[in-house]
């Protein structure tokens, strides 16, 4: 159920372990729209994925849109797919006010080439958008003419008209749909069973009060278990 890619089947094992990655990077900038990925965070955290911060430099704290100060766990240099269960680029001024922000596209671009999940919201598809990387993927974002200005973008036959999408390994995602992009992330990863996962985007995306009897049934059998939620 939840992330099945191993650290064998990455290329980091000995050839005998099987533990699945449990570890999700998320790109931290200045300018970093703060409300984008709250949702996925904390969900993921709370079921048992360690977060983590990959900035330019590593320890240089950055300010996000929302002037909070957050200090990068490691450096892009350092990120490598097969240490990662996923890649999540949040939108932020800067993707529009330059090409800054171009190496954490790369980054992506090299995840993606290793097999391995990105999700990427806002203004991060329009970084991934002048790299190529929307090009042979089905994909979303803010308007088909924010991505159409983008130099290089060559993705316009694929653009689609949703809150979110997965394409194999990629998610994509506008500004104002933060919890269809956890949703997509959670579905892509398999944090929740099906009929789980849609109760959790009711409660949380249309306040749909018959939801959260469902999500507290699968917290509690989880419990009875002794299991993860994801698996109930």
């Amino acid at each position: 159920m939840s992330e099945t890619r191993t650290k064998t089947q990455a290329g980091t094992g000995t050839g005998t372990g099987t533990a699945p990655l449990r570890t999700v990077h998320v790109a931290v900038y200045d300018t970093y729209a703060d409300w984008e990925t709250g949702h996925t965070t904390a969900h993921l955290t709370q079921h048992g994925y360690e977060v983590r911060t990959v900035g330019v430099t590593a320890g240089k704290p950055v300010t996000t849109m929302g002037g909070l100060r957050i200090q990068p766990d490691l450096s892009l240099d350092d990120l490598r797919p097969d240490q990662s269960a996923l890649l999540i680029l949040t939108g932020a001024g800067l993707w529009d006010a330059g090409d800054e922000l171009a190496p954490f596209a790369a980054k992506a671009g090299e995840f993606l080439a290793a097999g391995v999940p990105v999700a990427a919201i806002c203004g991060a598809t329009a970084g991934l958008a002048r790299a190529g990387v929307l090009d042979g993927r089905t994909h979303t974002s803010a308007a088909p003419f924010y991505l159409g200005g983008q130099p290089g973008y060559g993705g316009a036959g694929r653009y689609v008209e949703a809150d979110a999408v997965t394409d194999g390994d990629l998610i994509t995602a506008g500004p104002t749909e933060p919890v269809a992009f956890a949703r997509e992330v959670f579905a892509r990863l398999g944090v929740y069973e099906p009929q789980v996962l849609d109760a959790w985007y009711r409660l949380f995306h249309d306040s749909d009060a018959s939801a959260y009897p469902v999500l507290m049934a699968a917290e509690a059998a989880a419990a009875t278990e002794g299991t993860d939620p994801s698996d109930a």
